[in-house]
């Protein structure tokens, strides 16, 4: 008797584990034969965020945030940007299609253009139209990235059956990762206070978006005003409220907490892109777009690429050590932890891949390398061009022989050099002379000639990757570490030392065991580790390789 109830114990048992298992599995009946993969993929990029913030606030981090994806995720603790100019749309391109600015042609958030004879806008496309809105924030697409994404590529391995969804406050930051074939991308409109997007995607809003939209959730954020999360004065891995090199907002007599937004609700709405209610906005439609449409109930792996973006909004206005980005990444903390709770209600802890990474980070504020007698400070190129033009007109005879400088970079007018019979040459020493007497320059190099310049080598290597020869300038000009091209409040980014380069890179969810390596990887490895994991091509320019120590783990 005792061993027919064992047996039919053993039966249930094996029942329910194959029902299980048909359960866990079930996303891979529309996929290619034999092949596991999750029900959905979120990609996340935080938003200006150096690796470190992974660990200077886990004091206070909830279990469910930032520390649950450490405790149950694989950290690629030595994960680098392995390019220069660092910028939100080189770091969104690079992370998705595995590539560098000089492959996929996203060499910053903007570029002089030679044949247009003015600067373009790395998402700007003239041939769409704004969808949400009347204003002309909806005329992007992602025609200026040169290669596909790793999410064009799941496109591609599901023969168009996979659903895939772009979201950011940021146009570019919903864009990029999104890729060419997506079905949606959605960016925030500071001018209406509403979600949009443009003719290359749909003619027309979805239903649920046009009703978050009428609700104008941004005033319900903004009405919030800006306070400390917890007592100002526990906030001690930050730097005192009030200070001079922190950036006021218009209305304040001083950037000090707390901060009153709700004077632009109804109003500016694109303040909301400074707080860390702007994160809670762009996760709250994330889930939203993830029941709405459907993410990942189709039998087929579906991709949500997500961007916090107001972490970088107050980085460039507060700096990495003020209040206001302790507070906006412990109030991130929550927001990850609900996300995570949302994602593990809808599909299992099992049955999704969640992944964080950054574009960029950040250098300190030049007001706080000042006060605190580190090195760091400001440079403005301005002064020396003039000086420079001068020298051309008065010797070659050339009126504007540098057009601009965008992205650290000096654009010559090549016509005007050519019809004055100018050595070119000469004027690129002469400018390279010029830049290196500044004190607070390392050097400058001709951009065409890099395999000829004195560098160490992953500065050499770096620019090298961001040189793209029909988008770069002709001139590179290298501040000294600390230093950074800006104005004396907050921060910025852009350079090739660790503070911009070094950044968070962690998987957690589907075929991903708990881990870290200290490996050197890249930012350009996310993709071809995902293409890995999922077994589909990497994308087009792809120069990333896997993170075999994750990868090897299900194999």
């Amino acid at each position: 008797m005792k061993k027919i109830h064992l047996f039919f114990l053993l039966v249930v048992l094996l029942s329910t584990d194959l029902a299980a298992q048909k359960k866990n599995t079930a996303v891979n009946s529309r996929n290619a034969p034999g092949v596991t993969r999750p029900k959905l993929i979120v990609g996340m990029v935080v938003d200006q965020m150096r690796w470190d913030f992974l660990y200077r606030y886990s004091e206070r981090y909830s279990k469910g945030g930032f520390k649950r994806l450490l405790r149950q995720g694989f950290s690629a603790e030595n994960t680098f940007i392995p390019y220069i100019p660092t910028y939100t749309a080189c770091g969104h391109a690079s992370v998705y299609t595995g590539s560098v600015p000089a492959i996929n042609g996203i060499i910053g958030n903007d570029w002089y253009d030679r044949d247009l004879k003015r600067n373009i806008y790395c998402a700007e496309d003239t041939s769409v139209k704004t969808v949400g809105s009347n204003t002309r924030a909806g005329l992007m697409s992602p025609k200026n990235m040169l290669s596909t994404s790793i999410t064009d590529e799941l496109k591609l391995a599901t023969n168009f059956k996979s659903k895939v969804i772009g979201i950011s406050l940021k146009d570019r930051g919903s864009i990029l990762p999104a890729g060419h074939s997506a079905d949606a991308a959605y960016w925030f409109d500071g001018q209406t206070g509403d979600w949009i997007s443009s003719t290359y995607y749909m003619e027309q809003l979805p239903a649920w978006l046009q009703e978050y939209n009428r609700r104008k959730t941004v005033n319900t954020y903004l009405e919030k005003n800006w306070n400390t999360l917890y007592p100002i004065e526990t906030y001690t891995q930050s730097t005192e409220d009030d200070k001079s090199y922190e950036g006021k907002s218009r209305g304040e007599e001083a950037a000090i907490f707390p901060h009153p937004y709700k004077l632009y609700a109804g109003k500016d709405f694109e303040k909301i892109k400074s707080m860390p209610y702007g994160n809670t906005m762009t996760l709250e439609l994330a889930k939203l777009a993830i029941k709405e449409e459907r993410l990942g109930e189709s039998g087929v792996t579906d991709f949500l690429a997500v961007s916090c973006s107001a972490t970088d909004y107050v980085g460039h206005q507060y700096g990495p050590n003020s209040i206001e980005i302790e507070d906006t990444y412990l109030r991130l903390d929550q927001d990850l932890a609900e996300f995570f709770d949302f994602l593990d209600a809808k599909y299992g802890k099992d049955n999704y891949l969640f992944f964080l990474s950054a574009d960029h980070g950040a250098a300190q504020a030049p007001g706080l390398a000042l006060e605190k007698r580190l090195p760091g400070g400001t440079f403005g190129d301005g002064n020396v061009i003039k000086i420079l033009n001068k020298l051309f007109e008065s010797r070659f005879g050339i009126k504007k022989a540098i057009l601009t400088s965008t992205n650290s970079q000096i654009h010559f007018d090549h016509e005007a050099i050519e019809q004055a019979k100018a050595d070119y040459n000469e004027i690129k020493r002469l400018t390279i002379a010029e830049f290196r007497k500044q004190p607070e320059v390392s050097d400058a190099v001709d951009l065409s000639k890099l395999e000829q310049t004195t560098l160490v080598e992953p500065i050499k290597k770096a620019l090298t990757n961001g040189y793209n020869a029909i988008r770069s300038g002709d001139i590179y000009v290298l501040l000294k570490p600390g230093y950074l091209a800006g104005s004396k409040t907050g921060t910025t980014h852009g350079s090739g030392y660790p503070y911009d380069h070094h950044i968070p890179c962690v998987f957690m969810g589907w075929n991903v065991k708990p881990g870290k390596t200290n490996k050197t990887y890249h930012m350009t490895d996310i993709a071809a580790t995902l293409a890995a994991m999922l077994r589909i091509q990497m994308p087009s320019g792809c120069v990333g390789e896997p993170i075999t120590e994750l990868t090897h783990q299900y194999q």
